[in-house]
């Protein structure tokens, strides 16, 4: 519904001389700062301009709304117009476009449908929020192509799957088909969500990898939870062209790939990231950063000490590495939102501090999250860091139902925890905040080591995967056990022995080939034959999990050996690309 406003209006109402607030864009960013300002400032003129139908929704929530999670469209739909006046006393004024901002003058020039005028402000916020990326392919405007962003974008393909299922009522008896292009986090939510309402489901990815941001040793237990529901997966390769198919259905089309593949789909989703909106910023003359996000400082202020911005289309300082850029995250949206408010009016305010990228994403089954750079953003910004791998259970391991959490984080030589990463069916979320906590306080490992974590035998474990994650650090980076990685497989097959310390019903299951099998228990007794083997090499030892080879690994060294310990053992063996083509029995 439109808000009307005469096209002769030139200024918020400020009949008592109130402070005038002009926000251009709602959602996450804008409407926050526009509710913190009205609860600092009751006699304030604040006008929310917002070009699309809807101001305040849960964007989050849209995969999940496609999947019927979410039974009811509507519940995404947080705020309107109606409801913010009553509520806030909030203009909120939907399908009006700011096309201009002159800052000299201090108006910005509004097009809505019945004029265009200009609206003077004091304090003007702009929070564009980000645009979605759609690749160069041939064909990328046809309309059996969506994205999934906004409401709109959520009733086209809503409309479109319920004339697919309909016309599967009406007797198609060939598999609905759905190709989902961006397998990052918002591409494999709606994967989840096509699969769930019955559609067979293709994913392109031009990475390695199913979810780029993750390390490359955890990424493929997603893969396989994609595969073990039915997604076919096409890692490594990109769309080149979108082709329609002569079978009467105008949706109907051929996705082809550079490396030869054809998809046949009724439905495709482009999920490959999104740009900052940052155009109305750089036509004014604001300083935008290299990646085109509006540059603020840390109270939100742009370049021109009259206007802020917030939320997808701002560059943030990112934690730990230094880099700046867009962040597109809710949370930083929100709180950046609260800190322009309080800016805007005068107050006390947080200054914001470096975003760390916290994430996490449901993959049917299994969970995944991030908080802090990867080993590869890390290597890139020059950063020292030692990586540690840790697969513990995430309740005591005895108790019944105990699910593996696979943890891999990064210390600073000093001990500093810089990053970390995990994969499970459960407890995910609760390990990635500790740890989301502990980066943003600056904790080493010794004080993972040292958290007292709640702990009763269906919550956790009385030494918690966190706690498990600080003492292996602390190992590490104190010398006590020296370490090698999935990843160096190559030259540690080339220049020492592998000395493998499971059972030999574990060895028989799948090994590396030419690996000594000495069970840990029986290690003590069998120095000897270890010492001849090696041969002066030094020993790269490992187990399943990490445990039973660090025990082995210190046997050795106490016996004058040259002792290393595999960062994960098999576990992250087997998952690390470049080192599961070598392992022998084990199927592809």
């Amino acid at each position: 519904m439109i808000t009307s406003t005469p096209a002769s209006t030139t200024r918020p109402s400020d009949t008592h001389g109130a402070r005038r607030v002009v926000i251009v864009g709602g959602v996450a960013g804008g409407m926050s700062a526009a509710a913190r300002a009205r609860r600092l400032d009751e006699h304030a003129s604040i006008v929310v301009l917002e070009q699309s139908d809807h101001v305040s929704f849960a964007g989050c929530g849209l995969p999940y709304q496609v999947s019927g999670e979410i039974a009811d469209r509507d519940a995404l739909l947080l705020h309107s117009p109606a409801s913010l006046r009553a509520s806030l006393d909030l203009d909120v004024r939907t399908r009006h476009r700011v096309t201009a901002i002159d800052r000299a003058a201090r108006t910005v020039t509004v097009a809505a449908a019945d004029g265009t005028y200009e609206l003077g402000y004091d304090a003007l916020l702009l929070a564009p929020g980000a645009t979605t990326v759609l690749p160069p392919v041939e064909g990328i405007d046809h309309p059996a192509v969506h994205t999934l962003r906004t409401i709109t974008d959520l009733d086209a393909l809503a409309g479109r799957l319920t004339d697919l299922e309909a016309d599967v009522t009406a007797g198609r008896t060939a598999p609905v088909r759905a190709v989902v292009v961006g397998a990052g986090f918002i591409g494999l939510e709606a994967v989840e969500a096509l699969v769930a309402r019955g559609l067979v489901v293709d994913v392109v990815e031009r990475a390695e990898q199913v979810l780029p941001p993750l390390e490359p040793d955890l990424a493929p237990l997603l893969a396989d939870e994609l595969r073990d529901h039915g997604v076919g997966l096409h890692l490594g390769t990109s769309a080149t062209a979108v082709v329609p198919r002569p079978t009467g259905d105008a949706h109907a089309v051929t996705l082809e790939l550079e490396d030869g593949t054809a998809l046949d789909a009724d439905v495709v989703l482009v999920s490959v990231g999104v740009r900052p909106t940052s155009d109305l910023a750089a036509a004014t003359g604001l300083a935008l950063g290299e990646r085109g996000a509006i540059r603020v400082d840390a109270d939100q202020r742009t370049s021109d000490p009259h206007v802020w911005a917030v939320g997808d289309a701002v560059e943030v300082v990112h934690a730990v590495t230094g880099a700046t850029g867009p962040v597109p995250l809710a949370g930083p949206a929100n709180r950046q939102g609260r800190r322009a408010a309080d800016s805007m009016l005068g107050r006390r305010t947080t200054p914001q501090a470096p975003v760390l990228g916290t994430a996490i994403v449901r993959v049917f089954g299994l969970t995944a999250a991030v908080t802090g750079p990867s080993r590869t953003t890390l290597a890139a910004a020059g950063i020292a860091h030692e990586q540690v791998r840790v697969h513990a259970a995430h309740h005591a391991g005895w108790f019944p139902g105990a699910e593996p959490v696979h943890v891999t984080a990064s210390f600073a030589p000093d001990g500093r925890l810089l990053g970390a990463q995990a994969v499970g069916r459960a407890g995910v979320d609760k390990r990635i905040d500790v740890l989301a906590t502990a980066l943003r306080a600056g904790f080493t490992a010794d004080d993972l080591a040292e958290l007292e974590l709640a702990y009763a035998p269906p919550y956790g474990a009385a030494k918690d995967v966190v706690n498990m994650l600080g003492f292996v650090a602390q190992n590490v980076l104190d010398g006590t056990l020296p370490q090698w990685h999935a990843t160096d497989l190559d030259e540690v097959v080339a220049t020492s022995l592998v000395l493998d310390v499971r059972s030999r019903a574990e060895h028989a299951g799948g090994h590396l080939d030419g690996a000594l099998n000495v069970p840990h228990t029986e290690l003590r007794e069998r120095l000897d034959e270890v010492r001849a083997a090696a041969a002066g090499r030094p020993v790269a030892v490992h187990c399943a999990s990490g445990v039973r080879s660090y025990l082995a690994t210190r046997i050795l060294l106490a016996a004058g050996l040259d002792a290393r310990n595999l960062s994960g053992g098999w576990l992250t063996l087997t998952t690390t690309p470049r080192a599961a083509r070598d392992l022998e029995g084990v199927p592809a």
